[in-house]
């Protein structure tokens, strides 16, 4: 099970850091990805990390804006998300497939997300 939290309210162009974390699994074993939701619309993927090789990938939505990375060794995953938009607001969920690649992770298992809010 993977916990999202570090979501609020924040405004435009502000930052937040997210953090998963699990207690079951090891998180530095395996890539990890971040996704957001909004009801009415399909799930969008974000940002991974594999562990293969410590690469990153990102959507273009938030490409430049949003970094991953891992705390080796204290099993966290964090999103940094700079420069935020009201089009960000979203939930947002951690998500892994147990593999080293961000292949399919949107297809892996997730917990409870963490809501996002961009708004003045």
């Amino acid at each position: 099970q993977l916990q999202a939290s570090g979501g609020g309210l924040v405004q435009p162009g502000g930052s937040l850091r997210l953090s998963c974390a699990s207690t079951t699994t090891t998180l530095d074993n395996y890539a990890v990805g971040w996704f957001r939701q909004v009801p009415g619309k399909e799930r969008e993927g974000l940002a991974c990390i594999a562990s293969s090789d410590g690469s990153t990938t990102y959507s273009e939505s938030v490409k430049d804006r949003y970094t991953i990375s891992k705390a080796y060794g204290k099993n966290i995953v964090y999103l940094q998300m700079d420069s935020l938009i009201p089009g960000d607001t979203a939930l947002y969920f951690c998500a892994t497939d147990l593999t080293s690649s961000c292949t399919n992770y949107l297809r892996g298992f997730f917990g409870q997300g963490t809501q996002v809010t961009v708004s003045s």
